[in-house]
């Protein structure tokens, strides 16, 4: 890792990566951004999202981009061993997540490490797309709300909608047209102040930010949390 780019990858694979994603996105949606600002432009920080489509990691990526940030994801170990693609997960400084075995801790370890160095964490804290009938965040996994109390790096959650219209869950084909619109907006950071060794109930409290952003992001009351 270069010290000239904490938290990021090398120029040249952060390039390549952009080159790429950078017009995908715009190809497939139309960009309604709001509140970039409470993004943190540099220093760890833990972002946590709510889970709609296959797309939204992509689409989510060029929103953080664009706000200054490089998205560390966490991604399935089985993608690491796929030839090239393993290859290119680790340049882009993806971290692999274990599941079902004695190291399952290690992703949490990798990214305590990435916050460590400045890095933008991004996190899904359902874990998978939402099931919800009504598309609302389901009950999140401790993870964030673990490495969050550990580092005491900011937790900001980001909600987005619209990227279940383009690819919903179950479909293999994109809905490319009529052009969807891809709404993001970013929220305040989530206090956990008091929550101390109470990683549970720190989740709960980031699943009810989250769930409020969504429920101002699309203009209708929240369910009841």
């Amino acid at each position: 890792m270069s010290r000239r780019r904490p938290g990021r990858p090398s120029l040249f694979w952060e390039s390549v990566a952009v080159v790429i994603i950078k017009p995908l996105s715009t190809l497939l949606v139309r960009h309604d951004w709001r509140r970039t600002d409470r993004v943190p432009r540099t220093g760890g920080v833990i972002i946590v999202t709510n889970h709609l489509s296959l797309t939204d990691p992509v689409l989510l990526g060029h929103f953080l981009w664009a706000a200054g940030r490089w998205p560390v994801v966490l991604a399935k170990s089985g993608l690491f061993k796929v030839p090239v693609l393993g290859r290119v997960l680790v340049a882009l400084r993806a971290i692999p997540v274990y599941r079902g075995r004695s190291d399952a801790n290690n992703s949490l370890a990798d990214a305590e490490e990435r916050l460590a160095e400045g890095g933008c964490i991004l996190f899904y804290p359902e874990g998978t797309i939402t099931r919800d009938p009504g598309l609302w965040p389901m009950a999140g996994k401790t993870g964030a709300a673990r490495l969050a109390l550990a580092t005491g790096v900011p937790v900001v959650p980001i909600a987005h909608w619209g990227a279940q219209e383009l690819l919903p869950y179950g479909e293999r084909k994109p809905r490319l047209f009529p052009r969807k619109t891809f709404t993001v907006i970013a929220g305040e950071p989530v206090d956990l102040s008091g929550f101390a060794d109470r990683p549970a109930e720190a989740t709960a409290e980031i699943m009810r930010a989250l769930t409020l952003l969504l429920a101002e992001l699309r203009g209708v009351k929240a369910p009841d949390i």
